[in-house]
C-alpha cells in the first residue's frame, strides 16, 4: 500500500496562496470593477501564475463567490442574533441589530461595492445576489421571528422581516452612507429609529 503524504508546510503554503489571490482579486475588482478584470491581472497581482490561479482558487466567478463568503463568515451575524434573542423590547432588539448590521456593513464595504458592481457583469447575476443575500436575510427573519414570539409584532414574520432587510440591507447603509455621505453613526441612529417605529405596537 502506498502511504499518504500529508506536508503541514504545503498545506500552509497552499492557504497562503489562495489568501493571497483573494485579496489581489478583491482589489482589482473594487478599483477596475469585476468585468474589467482578468485572471492574468488576479495572478500577476498575487504574483503566482494564471494556471496557479484556477488551481487554488478557481474561475473568476468561482474568485468572486468565494470573496464573498468569506465576508459573510466574518459578519458575524449568528453572535448578533444571540444577543437579541436575549432581549424583551423591540427598541432594544433593534438597537442590537441596527449596531450588528452597521459593523457588518461598515467593515466589508470593500466587499460590497464589488458586489454591487458585479451583478450586472457577472456570468449569474442572480444566483451571486442570492448566494450574497440569503443568509443576511435569515438572520432578519430570526430577529423578526424573535419579536413575533414575543408578542411585539402586529404584522407577520414575512412582512417585518421585508421591513427590516428595507431599513438595514445591504441597499438602506449604501445609499445613506455612500450615496447621501452620511456618518455611520447618523445612519445607525437614524435607521434604527426608522425601523423601530415601522416595528413598534
Amino acid at each position: 500500500m502506498t502511504r499518504s503524504y500529508h506536508s503541514p508546510r504545503r498545506a500552509q503554503d497552499a492557504a497562503g496562496t489562495r489568501r493571497d489571490i483573494l485579496h489581489a482579486a478583491t482589489e482589482l475588482f473594487s478599483a477596475n470593477g469585476y468585468a474589467r478584470v482578468t485572471v492574468a491581472e488576479i495572478a500577476k497581482r498575487a504574483g503566482v501564475a494564471p494556471q496557479t490561479v484556477y488551481s487554488s482558487a478557481g474561475s473568476k466567478a468561482e474568485i468572486l463567490r468565494e470573496v464573498v463568503s468569506e465576508s459573510i463568515a466574518r459578519s458575524g451575524s449568528a453572535s448578533a442574533t444571540d444577543a437579541i434573542r436575549e432581549t424583551d423590547g423591540v427598541a432594544a432588539a433593534i438597537t442590537l441589530l441596527a449596531r450588528g448590521t452597521r459593523l457588518c456593513n461598515e467593515n466589508e464595504q470593500q466587499v460590497v461595492e464589488v458586489l454591487f458592481a458585479a451583478i450586472p457583469a457577472h456570468e449569474d447575476g442572480a444566483a451571486l445576489w442570492e448566494h450574497s443575500t440569503g443568509s443576511y436575510r435569515q438572520a432578519l427573519r430570526d430577529v423578526a421571528e424573535h419579536l413575533r414570539d414575543k408578542g411585539l409584532l402586529e404584522i407577520d414574520v414575512e412582512r417585518a422581516t421585508d421591513v427590516l432587510w428595507f431599513c438595514f440591507g445591504f441597499g438602506a447603509w449604501r445609499t445613506l452612507v455612500k450615496e447621501c455621505g452620511w456618518s455611520w453613526d447618523d445612519a445607525e441612529r437614524w435607521l434604527a429609529e426608522q425601523a423601530t417605529r415601522m416595528l413598534a405596537k
